[in-house]
C-alpha cells in the first residue's frame, strides 16, 4: 500500500469517520500487520490535537487466549480494559490478519462466551457513536479473496475511494445520493427480497434507516435498519461465502416464521451457523437489514466488511440490533450474511420495484448504470 494512499486512508478515518479534534482521546485497536497505517493514524491524530491510545495485537494472541484462558477470563472484563473503553472518546479498529483461518478449530462455545463477556464494550462504543472499522491489506486477506497482494491492494483502494483525488469529497457526495434512497425506504412499510431460492418479506414500518457512507466502516456504502422483530416471513439463500471468526459459512439457507429462524442449513459451516443461532434467545431473530450501494466493489472477496457493501446485494444480520435504527432485538451475536441480487434478483418497497438485477431504478449510486 503506497505511502500516499495510506496517508489518505488515515485522514479519512481521523478527519471524516470519527471527526477527531483537539482534546479527543482515541483508541486505535489494530493488528500488527497494519503497521504503516497505525503509524499514519498515530501521526494524524496528534496533528489534529487528539491523543492516540494504541492497543496492538500480535499474530497468535487470540489462539493463545482460547488455548489457555480459564473460566474466570470469560466471566469478567478486565478493569483496565473497561477503563480504557469508558475513558476514550472514539475508536478506530483496523483488521490486518496474518491468517484468516487461525481460529478454525476453536470451540465455538468459547468464542460465544468471549463475545458475551465483551458485549458491554461494544455497547459503550455504540453509545458514544464515534467509531470506525477498517482493514489493511495483507497476504492472508489477498489469499482469502483469491488475489495477489498487489491485486488486493488495488481492489481495496477502489472500494475505499482512495483512487479519488479527494476521498472525503467522494464519500460526502455518495452520502448525499444515499440520503435520497434512505428517504424513500423510510416511507415504506414492507420490504420484499426476491432472488434465487429467496422470497422474504419483512416490515420496517416506523424504523429509521441509517445512511452509512464511511462514518462507521471503511470501505462503506450501505443503507441499513433494524426490521420489526416478529415480521420476517419466507426463505433466503445466502450465496456469498462469509469468513466468520476463522470459519467459512457458505450456501446458508434460512426460513423465517413470524421473525424467527425456524429452519437453517449451510453447504459449508453448518455446525458453526447453528452454534450462532443457539447463542441466546435473540440470535434467531434479525437485527439488521442492509442494502449494499458500493459499486466500486467489483466482486465478492469472502470478507463481510467488503461484501455487505457490494452494490446489488442485501445482507441480513442475525442477532443484535443497532439502537439508532429503532431495533429492539438483543443478542451477543451480530452476524451478517450476504444475499446476491445481481442476477435474477428484485427488491420491492410496498410492492414497488426499486431494484432489479442489482441496479437501482431511480438512484445514481456512484455510476450504477456503468457498474459490472
Amino acid at each position: 500500500m503506497g505511502d500516499e494512499r495510506v496517508g489518505k486512508l488515515a485522514r479519512i478515518l481521523v478527519d471524516y469517520s470519527i471527526e477527531a479534534g483537539e482534546g479527543d482521546q482515541v483508541l486505535v485497536s489494530a493488528e500488527v500487520g497494519a503497521g504503516p497505517l497505525i503509524g499514519a493514524l498515530y501521526a494524524r491524530l496528534l496533528q489534529v490535537g487528539a491523543t492516540p491510545v494504541t492497543q496492538i495485537s500480535l499474530p497468535g494472541m487470540q489462539e493463545l487466549f482460547f488455548e489457555h484462558a480459564q473460566e474466570l477470563h470469560y466471566e469478567e472484563i478486565p478493569q483496565v480494559t473497561r477503563a480504557i473503553y469508558e475513558g476514550v472518546d472514539a475508536q478506530i479498529g483496523i483488521r490486518a490478519p496474518t491468517n484468516t483461518r487461525a481460529l478454525a478449530n476453536v470451540d465455538p462455545e468459547k468464542q460465544q462466551a468471549l463475545q458475551k463477556r465483551n458485549k458491554p464494550l461494544s455497547e459503550m462504543m455504540l453509545e458514544k457513536d464515534r467509531w470506525v472499522l477498517s482493514l489493511f491489506p495483507t497476504e492472508a486477506l489477498a489469499q482469502e479473496a483469491h488475489m495477489s497482494l498487489s491485486e488486493y491492494e488495488e481492489f481495496a483502494f477502489e472500494a475505499m475511494g482512495l483512487n479519488e483525488e479527494d476521498p472525503v469529497c467522494y464519500w460526502s457526495e455518495k452520502s448525499a445520493e444515499q440520503e435520497r434512497l434512505k428517504e424513500r425506504l423510510e416511507q415504506a412499510r414492507d420490504i420484499r427480497i426476491v432472488g434465487p431460492e429467496t422470497d422474504l418479506t419483512l416490515s420496517v414500518e416506523g424504523r429509521t434507516f441509517v445512511n452509512s457512507a464511511g462514518m462507521r466502516n471503511m470501505p462503506c456504502g450501505e443503507i441499513f435498519t433494524g426490521p420489526i422483530e416478529d415480521s420476517a416471513n419466507g426463505t433466503v439463500y445466502f450465496s456469498v461465502p462469509a469468513a466468520i471468526a476463522g470459519r467459512e459459512i457458505s450456501g446458508a439457507r434460512l426460513r423465517f416464521e413470524e421473525g424467527k429462524v425456524v429452519e437453517a442449513s449451510a453447504e459449508k459451516g453448518e455446525e458453526y451457523l447453528m452454534s450462532l443461532l443457539e447463542a441466546d434467545a435473540g440470535a434467531r431473530y434479525l437485527g439488521e437489514l442492509g442494502i449494499g450501494t458500493n459499486y466500486g466493489i467489483r466482486r465478492t472477496s469472502a470478507n463481510v466488511l467488503f461484501d455487505e457493501k457490494l452494490g446489488g446485494t442485501v445482507h441480513l444480520a442475525i442477532g443484535r440490533s443497532y439502537a439508532q435504527t429503532g431495533g429492539k432485538n438483543d443478542s451477543s451475536v451480530h452476524t451478517d450474511l450476504v444475499c446476491d441480487l445481481r442476477e435474477g434478483g428484485e427488491l420491492y418497497a410496498d410492492g414497488e420495484l426499486i431494484q432489479e438485477n442489482g441496479r437501482f431504478l431511480e438512484f445514481d449510486l456512484a455510476g450504477v448504470n456503468d457498474a459490472r
